[in-house]
Parts: structure tokens; sequence; C-alpha cells
């Protein structure tokens, strides 16, 4: 910083001192009012579940959990297991049901592809 010699020229010195300041003071509270609508729990949260819902393969891997679930709980209704009074049965039914949820989950494309070889080979019967 140089000297000023003369007050007109320390006059103007402080006015563009204060003038720069103002404009970092006009910089601060935009900053901040931007900051503080971006941390309200309202805010957080949809900006959290709009990245969820933008990402495509967690909504595949939602989906395929979900039909898992789905299709253990289907195989032992269907089998009726779960409805007797015995532990033993209910054992079988609660471990048919782990496999068959833990097989559509780990292997929906084997399972994917056995449907279509079935469903190929029913129409070229027909």
């Amino acid at each position: 910083m140089e000297k000023k010699t003369t007050s007109a020229e320390l006059k103007e010195a402080i006015q563009l001192r204060e003038e720069i300041k103002i404009v970092h003071l006009r910089e601060m509270r935009t900053n901040f009012s931007i900051i503080y609508e971006r941390l309200k729990p309202a805010n957080i949260i949809k900006s959290t579940l709009n990245g969820i819902g933008s990402s495509p393969n967690l909504s595949k891997n939602i989906l395929n959990t979900g039909l898992a679930l789905l299709a253990g709980i289907l195989s032992k209704k269907a089998l009726s297991i779960g409805d007797s009074n015995s532990k033993s049965r209910k054992l079988l039914g609660l471990i048919l049901q782990l496999g068959i949820t833990n097989m559509v989950i780990y292997g929906p494309d084997a399972i994917k592809s056995f449907f279509l070889n079935v469903f190929s080979k029913r129409k070229k019967l027909d």
C-alpha cells in the first residue's frame, strides 16, 4: 500500500474501502440466506429424496427386493406350511421362504432367463 500524501487522496481511498466493504457485506448476506435455505430440514429431506429417486440402480434394486420378498411369502402361503401348528413345519416354511427370497434377490437374471426359455419353448410347441 502506498502512502497517501493529500487529504483528498486519503478520503478517496477511504471511500473505495467502504464501497468494497458494502459489496462484501451484500455477498455475505446472500450466501448466508442461501445456506440457511439449504439447511432447513424440509429442504434437506427433499434434496435427499430427489437424489435417491434419480438413481436408476437403486430403484431397480428396490423392485427386485420387493419382488423377492413377495415371491418368498407367496411360496410359503402356497404350500400352506406357515399355517400349521407344528414348529418343524413352521421352520421348514421359514427356510423355504428365505431360500426363495435369496434366490430371487441374488439371481434375478437366471430366473428371468429360465422363464424366457420356458415360454419360448411353449410358443414353439404351439
